[in-house]
């Protein structure tokens, strides 16, 4: 008789974004006649940059001729992509990333839930809570964990992200092995300055630990005095993975492109405490598991790191981002606490109610879908997240829907 892996029975009946989406679903059937708004799940709308688009049809052309067709390709995808992250993304912040350091892939929620794969069954797991649930989800399927009780899973180390800290945890004062952090902050929109990553890599080169580093919105970045990447801080190529995505970024949320970055430098032990390159195990992984992003995908997204794909993400990056200052200001104006939205397309206020029935209240009166905080931990109850990412007059309409309902 075969027997599933019990670990999965552990997990909540539902995950966060399917149940919204059949929230929202039950609701359109209920109310067809006025059309929902989404400002909920972080997917972009508008679409690809018109250098990606060429790309893509570059990588096309070639892929309908015999002498240029490009069949298997490198699974950690072809040097001529990765030889341009390293030079545009991190050599021209001062950050020293080679080529051969960087994996691409078809997404970094898939690498953040992956790499988990590298390391023992047994070893000590700290997430924010607040947190993306796809890092404690992964975890809770490899065994990691307990039961779920009282909002959280046995097992896991919990660090709180709350108004009082800036929804920036500090390091736990017990050792952990692998901890995640999320900066722009999903869900909160906080963002982490230098000092407080240099505590966190200070702490990860005393106790041995690994960061996984999740630098997904760092686009979104304006304030000029905070790090884009962990590798910005001194010691962080010895404990720390980067995981950066071209979903926010570009528009690739259905072309699907991310890549991440795994120092020569970082080490993880056997039982018989010898190391082992984590690069060499992540391009094993990689090598077994994968088989590489399409070739015209890539060349889509090396476009994108031209000067002029790069003026393209910069205006879109800019639009979503007025869009969160338009939220942001009209919730605060409705007498709400927020986060974020600075630096970040993720506005996280503080309601101070039910998060599950405030989000009802705004899809049944309002039509509107945003994201109840009690599905990203704990310390998301009392709080909704609302999403930047839609066009300028369906934000617009759906927050003087909101006003109204609200009011």
């Amino acid at each position: 008789m075969i027997r599933i892996n019990e670990h999965y029975r552990k997990l909540k009946a539902s995950y966060l974004f399917v149940e919204i989406a059949r929230r929202v679903a039950a609701h359109a059937a209920a109310q067809p006649e006025r059309p929902v708004i989404k400002l909920g799940i972080g997917d972009v709308t508008h679409a690809l940059p018109s250098v990606a688009v060429e790309g893509f049809r570059k990588g096309i052309a070639e892929q309908a001729g015999d002498e240029t067709f490009h069949g298997y390709g490198p699974e950690q995808g072809y040097e001529f992509l990765r030889e341009l992250i390293a030079t545009a993304d991190f050599g021209e912040r001062g950050c020293d990333v080679s080529a051969d350091e960087i994996f691409v892939s078809d997404g970094a929620k898939c690498d953040t839930g992956n790499f988990q794969e590298l390391f023992a069954a047994d070893i000590t797991v700290a997430v924010p809570d607040p947190v993306y649930p796809v890092y404690v989800d992964t975890n809770v399927m490899a065994g990691r964990t307990g039961i779920w009780r009282d909002g959280r899973y046995d097992g896991l180390v919990y660090l709180p992200g709350t108004s009082e800290n800036g929804f920036v945890p500090p390091p736990p004062s017990q050792p952990v092995d692998l901890v995640y952090l999320c900066f722009p902050n999903n869900p909160t929109g906080s963002t982490a300055t230098k000092a407080e990553l240099a505590e966190w890599v200070s702490y990860a080169r005393k106790t041995g630990a690994i960061i996984l580093f999740d630098a997904a919105y760092e686009e979104f970045i304006r304030d000029d005095s905070l790090p884009h990447s962990i590798y910005e801080i001194d010691g962080a190529r010895e404990v720390a993975v980067e995981f950066r995505s071209l979903s926010k970024t570009a528009g690739f949320t259905g072309t699907r492109c991310a890549y991440t970055v795994v120092p020569r430098e970082l080490k993880a032990f056997d039982s018989q405490g010898s190391p082992h390159s984590v690069r060499d195990l992540w391009n094993r992984r990689q090598s077994t598991k994968f088989n590489g992003v399409s070739y015209p995908v890539q060349t889509a997204a090396a476009a994108v790191f031209t000067p002029e794909g790069r003026k393209e993400i910069r205006a879109r990056s800019d639009y979503y981002l007025e869009n969160a200052a338009l939220i942001r200001t009209t919730m605060e104006e409705l007498g709400y606490e927020c986060s974020g939205g600075f630096n970040s397309p993720y506005v996280w206020i503080r309601t101070g109610t039910d998060s599950w029935a405030f989000f009802d209240d705004v899809l049944n009166r309002a039509g509107v879908v945003i994201t109840p905080g009690a599905g990203f931990g704990l310390h998301g109850e009392g709080y909704v997240r609302i999403s930047a990412f839609n066009h300028r007059e369906k934000v617009i309409e759906a927050l003087s829907r909101i006003q109204a309902a609200l009011r």
